[in-house]
């Protein structure tokens, strides 16, 4: 498996699958609930003007999430596009 880096250090427009977030809290609940779950490939669509919050485009559909919650999900660089 390659090197994974944070969701929040993804380049804008490149393609990702998710690797790994921390299995706790109501956030990471929403996440799953969301369709994050390890080996789904997303991509990152756009960060707001001050970089918070990150669009992303997963399974078809765009959600965006708090950066904090970006920096907790892992994630391997070059992945299929989302």
């Amino acid at each position: 498996m390659a090197e994974t880096i944070p969701l929040s250090g993804l380049a804008v427009g490149s393609s990702a699958v998710l690797r790994e977030f921390p299995k706790t809290g109501p956030a990471f609940l929403r996440m799953r609930e969301m369709g994050l779950l390890p080996g789904t490939t997303l991509k990152l669509v756009r960060t707001a003007p001050l970089g918070d919050p990150l669009e992303i485009e997963v399974r078809g559909y765009r959600l965006t999430l708090r950066r904090s919650e970006a920096d907790a999900v892992r994630v391997e660089p070059g992945g299929r596009s989302a």
